[in-house]
C-alpha cells in the first residue's frame, strides 16, 4: 500500500528543484490536502500520539490528552476512525470494553510526526532565537 518514503521525497525534491515543472502535480496538491485533512485540528495529533506504543481505552485517552473534553475525544476519535487512521474494537462483556489502536495507516504518520518536529524545533530557534525546548526523556 505504502511505497518507498524515500522515492517519494527525492522525487519531491527533483521536482521543486527542477526548472521544467512550474506547478505541483495534482496528486501531490492531493495528497498534502488529504494529509493535512486527517491531522488539522487541535487535538488528533495527541491523540495519534497517545495510541503510538499502545492500545488505549477512551478513559486512559481521556487522562493522557491535557484539557480535552470527553465529547470532543468522542468527535476527533469517530473522525481519525472513518479517515482510517484509528481503529474502535467492543468487547461485549459487562461493563462494555472499548479499545482504540493505530491503524497500519495510522502508525506510518509516526515519520510524519517526526518530519513535523524536526522542523518545529529547527523552526523554533530561528524564529525565537535565544529560547530552547524542554528536552523530554523517553
Amino acid at each position: 500500500m505504502y511505497t518507498n518514503k524515500a522515492n517519494l521525497m527525492s522525487k519531491f525534491k527533483e521536482l521543486i528543484e527542477s526548472e521544467k515543472n512550474e506547478r505541483c502535480p495534482r496528486s501531490y496538491v492531493l495528497a498534502l490536502t488529504d494529509t493535512l485533512n486527517v491531522i488539522n485540528g487541535k487535538w488528533k495529533l495527541p491523540i495519534i500520539a497517545s495510541l503510538l506504543r499502545d492500545v488505549v481505552r477512551f478513559k486512559d485517552l481521556l487522562d493522557r490528552t491535557e484539557k480535552i473534553t470527553p465529547r470532543m475525544l468522542s468527535k476527533e476519535l469517530k473522525e481519525l476512525e472513518i479517515n482510517g487512521i484509528v481503529e474502535r474494537k467492543v468487547f461485549n462483556q459487562t461493563p462494555v470494553l472499548i479499545e482504540y489502536r493505530l491503524t497500519e495507516s495510522g502508525k506510518h504518520l509516526t515519520n510524519v510526526i517526526d518530519t513535523m518536529i524536526d522542523w518545529g524545533v529547527m523552526h523554533r530557534k530561528y524564529v525565537v532565537p535565544g529560547k530552547q525546548l524542554v528536552e523530554v526523556d523517553i
